[in-house]
């Protein structure tokens, strides 16, 4: 099929540090939640000092294993957090405590983390809290008009979690060729492998993408930071750079080198039910435009509406919520407006799972 190189280049034209000022976490969340976000963003405004990207593994941050209650999913960096009582220790987790601690330990940028936390309020969780793992418990949900008990990570596979993730054997030393090459081992072996316009776009290569910036050793002979076999298994030691964190338009710029080189990794589509039937969309094609994770970002918003109808008995808020956490993420990257659609691009398609029908026919409906 088709690939157009041409969709990344935008993507290169983002690359200022991002501030992280209070008007950020202008979100559509409950107040108790606004002024703890408020003083996050305020203390890390002040934050200058090198002391502060020592990450400790001792004391109160010692590692605890899970309990037969406590929950744990398919992300290694938010189990590790866990674990060491970066977040709560159930696994279960604010929208400010996924911040903080992500900004602690891994020296995430505050628009990333922003994003990311609410994004999983809203699709995995009950606007507020939500699991790292599977279902949580009962009591640890608000009251916010949920159909069904928010399933999680574990369970937000083509909403949240992707195929073609990351597996452990030597990916530290070669991320990029290692996400090619199990992309098309995905291809070859598994007949329902989709490659989602958000999932695969976005989320597949953060999976590849965050290991080796937050969990690389950081230093004065290696400020980038050094990441091998051991510092991957106990990578708590310091984080990015005061003044550094890894933003959005940071992701962006890998996200776009890693697209250069292997341009499958932006093919929206899937196997046809079959291995080897791989069909994919030329996203230069489908939108008119060439930043890819624009349209991935865009793509997460259009079909947001027919998701959350299955969630929530009334979808007005989450969908504020959701709005107001992605305006910031359009300012930044200078997203062009969505103005149409070439349907023809989905024509003899015929994606295997309920789930990958309604996200394509919600975004053709657009």
């Amino acid at each position: 099929m088709k690939y157009s190189l041409c969709l990344a280049t935008l993507g290169l034209q983002a690359s200022q540090v991002i501030a992280f000022p209070a008007r950020m976490f202008d979100l559509n969340i409950n107040e108790g939640e606004k002024r703890e976000l408020a003083r996050i963003s305020l203390a890390v405004e002040a934050s200058t000092k090198r002391d502060l990207q020592y990450v400790s593994n001792q004391g109160a941050h010692q590692i605890v294993p899970p309990g037969k209650n406590d929950l744990r999913g398919p992300c290694p960096g938010l189990n590790a957090m866990t674990n060491h009582n970066y977040i709560p220790h159930n696994g279960v987790a604010t929208i400010s405590q996924f911040i903080q601690g992500t900004y602690n330990v891994f020296g995430m940028g505050l628009d990333l983390d922003a994003f990311l936390a609410v994004y999983g309020a809203i699709f995995d969780g009950d606007l507020t809290p939500w699991s790292i793992g599977g279902p949580p418990p009962a009591g640890l949900l608000g009251k916010v008009g949920l159909l069904s008990p928010p399933q999680g990570i574990s369970g937000s596979h083509n909403k949240y979690e992707s195929d073609a993730s990351p597996t452990r054997p030597d990916l530290y030393q070669y991320p990029t060729p290692f996400r090619a090459k199990r992309f098309q081992q995905s291809i070859e072996q598994n007949s329902f492998f989709f490659n989602g316009p958000f999932t695969g776009v976005v989320v597949q290569p953060a999976a590849y993408t965050f290991i080796y910036r937050f969990m690389s050793n950081k230093s004065a002979e290696y400020p980038d930071g050094y990441l091998n076999g051991n510092v991957l298994k106990s990578f708590f030691a310091y984080k990015r750079a005061i003044g550094d964190e890894y933003t959005i338009p940071f992701f962006n710029n890998d996200l776009t080198a890693a697209a250069l080189q292997y341009p499958q990794f932006l093919s929206v589509g899937g196997n046809l039910g079959k291995v080897n039937s791989f069909a994919g969309v030329d996203l230069v094609n489908l939108r008119g435009g060439n930043n890819a994770m624009c349209f991935a970002y865009q793509f997460a918003q259009q079909t947001a509406p027919d998701i959350l109808n299955g969630l929530f008995s009334s979808i007005t808020k989450p969908l504020d919520q959701l709005n107001s956490a992605l305006a910031p993420v359009f300012s930044q990257l200078g997203c062009p407006q969505l103005a149409k659609v070439d349907n023809s691009q989905f024509q003899n398609m015929n994606f295997e799972g309920a789930a990958i029908d309604k996200l394509l026919s919600a975004y053709i409906r657009f």
